[in-house]
C-alpha cells in the first residue's frame, strides 16, 4: 500500500507540474458595448402630388398623343401648319415668316404676360420664351430662325413632341410631314 501511496503522491506532483506549465486561460472579453442599436425609421407615406390639368409623364414618348390632326396651308410669305380637331379648334400653329428667315410657334392663348414654352423631343430639349401677341389675335409665340435646330428635332423625333407652356395642358403632337414642308418654305 506504501508503493501505491507514493505511485499516488507521484502522480498528484506530476499533475500540478504540467499544469504549471499551461499558459493560464485568457482573461475574458469585456462586456459588449452598451450603445443602443437604432431602430430603424419608418418611411414616410408620400403624399399626392398636385392635380395638374394633364399628367406627367416621365418620359413625353409614353404620353398619349394629344387629338387631331395636322394642315398646311401655302400662304404668299410662307406656309404654316395647324394643329387641331378642326380648323376652328387650332391648338398649335408653326408659321414660317419667309421674308424674315423665321418660324414662329404659336398657340392660341390669351395671355398678356410672357411664358415659357418648353420643347421636347427625342434629341433635344429647350425653353424658350413666348410672348403674347396681338397682331395675329390672342396669342403666345415663341420666335426662332429658320436655321434653328430645333426645328429639325421637333421635324424628325421619333412618334411625337411635346409642347409645355406655362399655365396651359403639354400638348403632345405627331411629327408629321407638315411640320418638315413650313421649315422647308423658310429655308
Amino acid at each position: 500500500m506504501k508503493a501505491i501511496y507514493i505511485h499516488l503522491s507521484g502522480a498528484l506532483a506530476l499533475t500540478f507540474t504540467i499544469a504549471a506549465c499551461v499558459p493560464a486561460a485568457a482573461p475574458p472579453p469585456p462586456p459588449a458595448s452598451t450603445t443602443p442599436t437604432p431602430s430603424p425609421t419608418p418611411t414616410p407615406t408620400p403624399t399626392s402630388a398636385p392635380v395638374t390639368e394633364q399628367p406627367e409623364y416621365e418620359n413625353y414618348l409614353n404620353a398619349p398623343q394629344t387629338p387631331g390632326d395636322w394642315t398646311y396651308v401655302n400662304s404668299g410669305s410662307g406656309g404654316y401648319a395647324n394643329f387641331g380637331t378642326s380648323p376652328a379648334n387650332t391648338r398649335f400653329t408653326i408659321w414660317c415668316d419667309r421674308p424674315q428667315r423665321r418660324v414662329d410657334l404659336i398657340r392660341p392663348e390669351s395671355f398678356t404676360d410672357t411664358r415659357t414654352m418648353r420643347i421636347v423631343t427625342e434629341t433635344t430639349t429647350r425653353i424658350l420664351e413666348a410672348n403674347p401677341s396681338s397682331s395675329r389675335g390672342n396669342q403666345i409665340v415663341a420666335s426662332l430662325s429658320a436655321n434653328d435646330p430645333l426645328l429639325d428635332a421637333m421635324a424628325i423625333t421619333r412618334g411625337h413632341f411635346g409642347i409645355e407652356t406655362e399655365g396651359l395642358p403639354t400638348l403632345y403632337l405627331p411629327a408629321w410631314p407638315e411640320i418638315s414642308r413650313v421649315i422647308e418654305d423658310c429655308r
